[in-house]
């Protein structure tokens, strides 16, 4: 198995382990917990040699430097420290974090207008931190595109804390159509979606764009679902800053995206090089916050998109254009 296929490898420590962390989480508290993050990082440091590879390769990139062993222990970490506050944070314990926000007022006048909101996110930091904005608005609806299948460990735990969070999961592995349609009646009920748009499975089609000085492959498909959908989209990123405190970031991207199909090669391009570009800025900023434990830049996804709309993205663009009909 090649470290760019991520969809195919087993989960670090398997379910035993990541139920043993969530018990001691629940039963010692926070502070006992992160006591665990220090095996925790030396056995991906010692065991898992593709992720600490990957992760040595990702940091000699943001970082600029040939990143040490200490640099990859600190990165390893970190996203251990995310995956511990999960926890936490889909179990109501608001009260542990500092979690600051960013461009919330934006995101609410949107929510406000009664059209839903898609809010793109990556694997850059916790997208588990926008349960923050439970605090200010109880009265939100938050639907999360989650493959159910990939993780399967983390998502169960994930369906025990939050019950209610897990029913209203938007299943990413059933078919595209499925999925368009299902994201479409959330936002006619005025709910925010959620979705992860820097990761292309395996052969999924893809467009490059520059990330940290070297073309990247994204997915196409989720701006074909804003363009048909003509929601409005925000980038959304919860940065982990050390300690119990995030940063929870809102930006505004487009009140609608349009990709028209006479130059759906040129709107793509677009979209997504500025796309990479905000995640860019931010990974410079958050430069262990990023979670991607694979060689991002030579994963096997698809390119270049097909310009002319065939292929799976196409398909699912007109399907959904058609509201579902057969």
């Amino acid at each position: 198995m090649s470290d760019a296929d991520w969809k195919r490898r087993p989960e670090g420590g398997g379910r035993a382990a990541i139920r043993l962390i969530a018990a001691i989480a629940r039963h010692g508290g926070r502070g006992i917990a992160r006591l665990c993050l220090y095996p925790i990082t030396g056995y991906f440091l010692l065991v898992r040699a593709s992720e600490r590879r990957a992760s040595r390769a990702y940091l000699g990139r943001v970082l600029g430097r040939r990143a040490r062993l200490r640099d990859v222990a600190r990165h390893i970490h970190t996203f251990a420290a995310t995956i511990l506050d999960r926890v936490f944070l889909l179990g109501g314990r608001m009260d542990l974090f500092d979690i600051r926000t960013e461009g919330t007022s934006e995101l609410l006048a949107r929510l406000d207008e009664g059209r839903g909101v898609l809010l793109f996110g990556s694997h850059l930091g916790s997208f588990d931190a926008l349960r923050a904005l439970g605090r200010q608005r109880p009265d939100l609806k938050l639907r999360v595109l989650l493959d159910r299948g990939h993780n399967a460990a983390i998502t169960e735990l994930l369906a025990e804390l939050d019950p209610g969070l897990a029913a209203g999961i938007i299943d990413a592995g059933q078919g595209g159509p499925a999925v368009v349609l299902a994201i479409q009646q959330a936002l006619q009920e005025g709910a925010m979606v959620a979705l992860l748009v820097d990761r292309a499975r395996p052969g999924e089609t893809a467009l490059a764009a520059p990330l940290l000085g070297t073309p990247a492959p994204f997915p196409t498909a989720p701006w074909l679902i804003a363009s048909v959908l003509k929601a409005p989209v925000m980038l959304a990123f919860g940065l982990y800053r050390g300690g119990n405190r995030y940063d929870l970031l809102f930006e505004p991207f487009a009140t609608a995206v349009d990709v028209p199909r006479a130059q759906r090669a040129e709107a793509l391009s677009a979209l997504v090089h500025r796309y990479a570009g905000r995640l860019e800025h931010h990974l410079r900023g958050a430069p262990w916050n990023w979670f991607n434990f694979y060689d991002f830049w030579h994963s096997q996804a698809s390119l270049p998109a097909p310009p002319d709309g065939s292929g799976a993205a196409g398909r699912l663009d007109q399907r959904a254009g058609d509201g579902g009909r057969r």
